[in-house]
């Protein structure tokens, strides 16, 4: 085998991964054709068919799984040798991608994460504030803010914090509005909720399952839309804490008698986690949520900066 680029392993890797050139291309940033011309190159270099290609994507032949076993041994090696052997100015530099979700990831991590950034200038940070969960084994990202437990035991999982969700409306739709008094009384008002159909998560909030009887006049897959339309005065709507209080004039609703909780947790495939620029973005992200317990659980409305 002649001049062998091992780079192509790493373009293996991710559409292998994916089961897609087109999203190895975009998490790789790399265009579709010449994800497509990589994969080609190492098939004739290794003399062997990796992938079997249809309408569906890209599937691993019997050869492209052995493959992907070896590279993949070799990806953690590298993994290690980076953490416990280049020095920090050279481990504590590189990408890194971190999903989270929408509202999370837009309103709570991204002004934290400017502090990170600072920290470590040589970090490139992505953030994917997504609606969705995404998909790690497919290395979407390196780690992840997710509402859901990963069931399997193939990824570093810890508990980050719990955060509250309210009841919020504008202050002119509550003065044009009949007076809220109790839980009973919600049902005579507006409702803004989630598409129920297109729910990514049984963790994710919807009004069928927590008061059956209000029915929604205005929905939306995002957070953000449904927070922008509570602002507009079109209904009530149950924001996370964390959303609902630095949204323009948003009051929160029956704060006394209503306490719904969820939890995200921080997760990582394993050899993805130990990457020490990984691992620095791990800790800064518990230190960031530790710092901020009472403004996720609407105690106060301001967060706390960590520096």
């Amino acid at each position: 085998m002649n001049q062998f680029d091992w780079d192509n392993l790493r373009v293996f890797l991710a559409a292998a991964r994916a089961q897609s050139g087109l999203e190895a291309s975009h998490i790789l940033r790399m265009s579709q054709s010449t994800i497509s011309r990589r994969i080609q190159r190492l098939e004739k270099d290794t003399g062997t068919k990796l992938f079997k290609r249809s309408s569906q994507g890209l599937s691993l032949t019997s050869s492209g799984h052995r493959l992907l076993e070896h590279v993949e041994k070799l990806e953690s090696t590298l993994s290690a040798v980076e953490t416990t052997v280049f020095s920090d100015a050279v481990a504590l530099s590189g990408e890194i991608r971190l999903g989270a979700t929408e509202g999370f990831g837009t309103f709570f991590l991204a002004p934290q994460l400017a502090n990170f950034c600072s920290r470590h200038p040589a970090i490139t940070l992505d953030i994917l504030p997504l609606p969705r969960t995404l998909n790690l084994s497919k290395r979407e990202a390196d780690a992840s803010v997710a509402i859901d437990r990963p069931s399997a035991n193939s990824f570093v999982t810890c508990k980050l914090t719990e955060y509250r969700l309210l009841p919020y409306a504008s202050k002119a739709y509550l003065e044009r509005s009949s007076k809220i008094r109790n839980k009973d009384d919600l049902i005579n008002h507006r409702w803004i909720d989630y598409v129920d159909d297109l729910i990514f998560s049984p963790q994710q909030f919807s009004l069928t399952s927590w008061l059956p009887s209000l029915k929604p006049s205005f929905r939306s897959t995002s957070v953000i839309a449904q927070a922008q339309a509570v602002k507009a005065g079109l209904g009530i709507a149950v924001l996370p804490c964390f959303l609902g209080s630095v949204t323009g004039d948003l009051v929160p609703i029956l704060p006394k008698e209503v306490d719904i909780r969820r939890t995200f947790w921080l997760v990582a495939p394993p050899e993805r986690r130990e990457i020490a620029r990984v691992k620095a973005l791990w800790e800064y992200i518990r230190e960031v949520a530790e710092a901020n317990k009472a403004f996720l659980m609407g105690e106060t409305n301001k967060s706390t900066p960590v520096h």
